[in-house]
């Protein structure tokens, strides 16, 4: 076993060698990484309010940890109703706190155990909204396919339905990659690699009727830009040829329709949990879920088992009622 170093420097001027660590030895996305520094920084502003910005990491230990949480349960959120901050909002920030702490037990310095941070218990089960099958048709419908914006859009849903992309994934798909996989003979469904959260590979599946809008997509596309999805002038209905969708563009195609056919609560990642709710539904063992969905960890996939639990219910009251036995 390694032994640990006591290290001589503040706690502070490891941000940046932390998050310089997450980004390249762990993988996560810069958008991650930018999320973890932020709710890193409530933390050595309490530091510093509390004149402890001379903490070293084997200084730091769980009563200054209780008074940081404690610090945490009296902030307010910044704005006109100056609330304060929600327990699952408190969590982002110890969740911050022991990364770090992981980091430094990665570099084999001495600090406090991760799991010494407990991380507050909201009292709330997780709530997964997804769409049934009806509001998915009108959803699907909105769009007007008479032109190449709709089109577009059509199948930026198709895609999302068919294969649980994240949003980020959706936006790097590649248009030689699709057409590479269309000019097959006899092709129906498609699959491609991809690089997923975390520059993690796996196999995303497109369904007969994804691949059906595709064609329809990029039989009416006159550019030659390599991007899958593209921004498209309104008017005259061409290409922009400098710019791929954004996530945050095709969050805000989604909203458009699903606000059109009363469905305000739908984004991106709304179709995402209707993909894995649908497989589930129909009896696909979460172990491929996980797969499909790209999780690293079974127990962030496990969210979605109690969507079904209504319809386990039915069948178990519909099957082992007890009512088949003569002495009830």
């Amino acid at each position: 076993m390694t032994p640990l170093v006591s290290s001589q420097k503040p706690l502070k001027q490891y941000f940046t060698p932390f998050l310089e660590y997450i980004e390249v030895e762990k993988g996560l996305s810069p958008v991650t990484v930018k999320n973890y520094g932020n709710f890193l920084k409530p933390f050595f502003s309490w530091l510093e309010k509390e004149k402890l910005s001379f903490l070293t990491p084997q200084e730091l230990t769980v009563d200054y940890v209780r008074k940081y949480r404690l610090y945490l349960s009296r902030l307010k959120n910044k704005g006109l109703d100056a609330s304060y901050l929600k327990l699952s909002t408190q969590g982002y920030y110890l969740i911050a706190l022991r990364a770090f702490l992981a980091f430094f037990h990665e570099r084999d310095i001495e600090s406090m155990p991760t799991e010494k941070i407990k991380l507050p218990k909201t009292g709330k089960e997780r709530l997964i909204k997804s769409l049934n099958l009806t509001q998915l048709e009108k959803l699907l419908l909105a769009p007007d396919i008479t032109t190449l914006t709709g089109l577009r859009d059509r199948a930026i849903m198709e895609a999302f339905f068919s294969t649980g992309l994240r949003v980020s994934e959706l936006v790097g798909l590649k248009r030689q990659d699709v057409e590479e996989q269309l000019k097959r003979p006899g092709l129906k469904d498609m699959e491609l690699a991809i690089l997923g959260k975390g520059g993690h590979p796996r196999t995303i599946y497109f369904s007969e009727r994804a691949v059906t809008w595709f064609k329809k997509y990029l039989k009416s596309r006159k550019d030659h830009e390599d991007p899958l999805f593209i921004h498209l002038r309104s008017r005259k209905d061409t290409c922009d040829d400098s710019l791929r969708l954004s996530s945050r563009s095709v969050e805000a195609i989604i909203k458009k329709y699903a606000r059109r056919v009363g469905l305000s609560f739908v984004t991106p990642h709304v179709l995402r949990h209707t993909y894995a709710t649908d497989l589930l539904n129909q009896g696909v063992d979460l172990r491929m879920i996980q797969e499909f969905l790209g999780h690293r960890n079974i127990a962030t996939t496990q969210v979605y088992t109690h969507v079904t639990s209504k319809k386990l219910r039915d069948i178990h009251r519909q099957y082992h009622s007890g009512r088949r036995l003569k002495n009830s």
